[in-house]
């Protein structure tokens, strides 16, 4: 018994440390020659807020002409990049650690998790800008912040799930890559992250509600909602009158990690040879 406990000790050991040492060499990477380095995890969502607010809120008018709309832009487009970043990498990290998977004996999945925790870093470093920001955009900040970690780890449960899944997928077809590309651009303009859901609802009471079912939309109302604006952010709570009908993006939430970890494992023992 004792040398079981000693045996699963340290291969939880072994296996923390492997992933530290990915997770900080994954970061360290996306910014390696890049004059500002790490700052640009801060300017990329920053730049794509200023032109997106410029060009759907400035000229399109795509506004609930609320007075947190600005601040809730710029968390969703965090978010959303943060959604985006960590299942494209997530895809193809077993395929870009290939060679590393063939030197060295450690658990597969570490290398997607590591992927996908270093786009987790970024994100903290974007909410905390978004935080401060908060401050001069007429953010409403209440007790409802504490709940803020709970919808980051769901929106992280589900692009784990999905960089699982598509990263298995990826190892065998090349094309899933594109596959993917193109849903992410299809699911960008189905989520309200440029503009307010209110304008769906306006004249589409029962596709505003369905949007909401989405898991990734549902996290992403969720956080403005407890972070910015209980007043003027509605949640899958506020619009759905059902209590089981509100439970579904978080049931499929549960749904796609736990795909992405049965695929993922059921075919990790074959990818060194694949590769």
């Amino acid at each position: 018994m004792n040398n079981a406990l000693t045996w699963i000790k340290e291969r939880t050991r072994y296996s923390v440390v492997v992933f530290k040492e990915l997770v900080k060499t994954d970061f360290q990477l996306r910014y390696q020659g890049s004059f500002l380095g790490v700052l640009w995890s801060v300017l990329k969502p920053l730049m794509l807020f200023a032109v997106m607010y410029m060009v759907f809120v400035r000229f399109l008018k795509f506004s609930d002409e609320t007075p947190t709309f600005a601040i809730s832009l710029l968390c969703g487009t965090c978010l959303w990049s943060f959604f985006n970043e960590a299942t494209s990498m997530g895809m193809m990290s077993i395929v870009s650690r290939g060679d590393l998977m063939r030197k060295i004996h450690f658990p597969s999945y570490i290398i997607v998790a590591a992927t996908t925790m270093g786009s987790m870093i970024s994100l903290g470093i974007n909410m905390a800008v978004v935080i401060i920001f908060g401050f001069f955009a007429h953010a409403h900040y209440t007790w409802r912040v504490v709940l803020v970690p709970l919808s980051i780890i769901q929106l992280y449960g589900i692009a784990l799930g999905i960089a699982l899944l598509l990263g298995t997928l990826y190892v065998y077809y090349r094309d899933v890559a594109h596959i993917w590309e193109v849903v992410l651009q299809a699911m960008f303009y189905a989520i309200p992250i440029i503009y307010p859901i209110s304008m769906v609802s306006k004249d589409y009471p029962l596709i505003s509600k369905i949007m909401l079912l989405n898991p990734v939309a549902q996290t992403i109302m969720d956080i403005r909602h407890n972070l910015l604006s209980p007043e003027y952010i509605p949640t899958v709570w506020t619009w759905e009158e059902s209590v089981w009908l509100a439970l579904i993006p978080y049931v499929l939430s549960a749904i796609l990690l736990m795909l992405g970890i049965y695929v993922f494992r059921k075919n990790s023992s074959k990818f060194a040879e694949v590769l």
